[in-house]
Formats: structure tokens, sequence, C-alpha cells
């Protein structure tokens, strides 16, 4: 038996976590990509429970970085970055269900080098920003391009291939009622930089507005922990999701779950306050669903908690609070 069959998906989601339907979103049935979260756009698909959607998205720069030698503030034009697929409206959404979403794969495609990583100027982990100022200069810009082929991985250069791990960088639903950038993370999702969100993972989104309005993009190829200089293997991808949908589980922050753990997922600034809201959420999930008294649950997950470092270069920063399935039996 797959864990899939176990998971809350397959035992809370109105489909049961079956494929009811299959669609496409391709480049030329997406149209206009958007950079914004919101409820005001047009649906670009409308979909029941159930459905595996195979959605082609850019990459976080559209694919218009094409060579090392082009000057990504010349080329850029910011904040029109992670162009994102949908928005994709469920039916029988409403305010106060949650999404779930299970990351069947993640293809890449497109020419290569088909992958791209870049130095922006005040931007970053370890330089001077419009939000952290410095006197200093900025670093000088820089473009790497890399082959990237889903078997054999990233090759970073003749001596060095990187795993091909693939994750969605940026997914969400739409808020109630705010438009916000794409570039920003927060209780709906959003660009969260977190490698957990990749294949074979279910990400439970909470909805916001009827329909929950999905929006997905910004996929990497490869990522470090924090996404250290702003920029991690960003690559144009073939997504396949499959879409179902929690009645009344009403949920603040993202949550996610694999195989092996349970996570929520926090972001804010400064960074403790994104680890405090991800730790905070997964005490009060474990109180309420899986029999721990609520400060029993604090002080085990002080000893056998995890935490994983999304982004820390975005508006906001992102850390995913975990713990192993194996003690919630």
């Amino acid at each position: 038996m797959s864990w899939l069959e176990t998971s809350i998906m397959a035992r809370k989601g109105v489909a049961k976590g079956e494929t009811r339907s299959e669609h496409t979103l391709t480049e030329a049935e997406q149209g206009k990509y958007h950079y914004v979260y919101g409820p005001y756009a047009t649906p670009t698909l409308t979909v029941k429970p159930g459905a595996v959607v195979s959605a082609e998205t850019h990459d976080a720069f559209e694919g218009k970085i094409r060579s090392e030698s082009d000057k990504p503030s010349a080329i850029l034009n910011f904040p029109y970055l992670n162009p994102q697929n949908g928005p994709i409206f469920v039916e029988g959404a409403e305010k106060g269900d949650a999404l779930a979403v299970y990351i069947k794969s993640i293809e890449p495609r497109g020419p290569q080098p088909r992958g791209t990583t870049c130095l922006i100027p005040e931007f970053g982990g370890l330089v001077g920003t419009g939000d952290t100022a410095m006197l200093n200069a900025p670093l000088p810009e820089r473009v790497r391009k890399v082959e990237i082929d889903a078997k054999t991985g990233v090759k970073w250069n003749d001596k060095i291939t990187i795993p091909y791990e693939p994750f969605i960088g940026t997914i969400g639903t739409s808020p109630e009622i705010e438009a916000i950038t794409s570039l920003q993370p927060d209780y709906y999702g959003g660009n969260m930089d977190l490698p957990d969100v990749g294949t074979g993972a279910v990400i439970y989104l909470p909805v916001n507005t009827k329909g929950a309005l999905l929006y997905l993009g910004d996929c990497h190829a490869a990522q470090g922990d924090g996404e250290l200089c702003g920029v991690a293997i960003e690559h144009p991808t073939v997504t396949t999701l499959q879409i179902d949908l929690i009645k009344g589980w009403t949920i603040r922050w993202p949550r996610l779950e694999n195989e092996r753990v349970i996570m929520t997922i926090g972001s804010g600034r400064p960074l403790e306050d994104a680890a405090r809201i991800a730790y905070r959420e997964l005490t009060r999930w474990m109180a309420k669903d899986y029999g721990f008294e609520e400060l029993d649950a604090y002080m085990f997950l002080t000893q056998a908690g995890r935490v994983r470092l999304g982004n820390m270069v975005d508006p906001k920063y992102t850390i995913g609070a975990s713990i192993a399935k194996s003690y919630l039996k």
C-alpha cells in the first residue's frame, strides 16, 4: 500500500485522493502569466476535486535571461518576477476549507542549458538590500546557465553534478481581498522556496475565497537551504498536480505531508518569527489531531522537532517545522 492511500488527502478529501479528470495548462492555454496572488484574475482553468493538471511553468524570469553575458538589471523588470500559472478555480471550495495538492511530477522542459542562476544587485542573503540597507557597493552581476537532466542531474561544471531534486518554489491560494506580489510568502503560501514542496509531497493550503484560486510557478531544479544568493537553479517545467478539497478543515497556514513527516510552514520577518509561527501551528495540530496535550506537544517538539529553512532572502522568510510520522502512531 502506498503511503498516499493513508494520507490526509485520501482520508478527508472530497475525491478521496482519486483521479477523476485530467487537464493541461500549456503556455498557449495559460496565455498571460500572473505576478500577484489575488482574487481579481479570471480563472484560467476550472476543475472539480480529483483533477490532475499538467502545467507548463516558466522559470522565475519568464525565460528572459538567455545567456551568461546577459545583465539581469538591464533585462528584468522588477517586480515582474515569478510568473504564475493559474489561477485554477476548484469547484466547491469555500472560505474555511483546505486545498490538498499532491505533487505528482516535475519534469524539465525547453532547450539546454535549461537552468539559470545569477547574482542580482541588492538581492541575496549576504548582501545589503533595500530592507537591510548598507553603504557597500552591490556585488557584480553574474549569470550562470546550466544543463539539467531529470536522470543525471544539474551539471554545475565538469567536476560537479548536483542531484535533480525539483520542487515548486511558489504555490498558493488567493488571499480573500489583497493582491500580493508573487515574490512574497505568507499565510496563503506564495514564494516559500521550501525544498520539501517537491515530488511526492502533498501540500495543504487554506481556502480564503470562493474556488480557492490556485496559483503555481517558479520551479527549482535544486536549491540549498536558505536560497542563499536569492536565486536557485531556476528552470521551466511541466509540473503535474493532483488537486483535492477538504471541506471544513480550516487551517491558518500551509501544511505538508510526505511519507516520513507532517510539516507546518510559517513565513515572516525576522526569521525567528517564521520559526515561531511554524512550530506553534505544529504544536496545535498535534494537540488537535494526534492525541497530544498541547503543552506536552510543545515539550516533545523541543526534543524531536525539526526545521527546514526555505528562503532567507524574500520580503518574508520561510521555515517548515516537522515531526516524524513514526512518533504519531
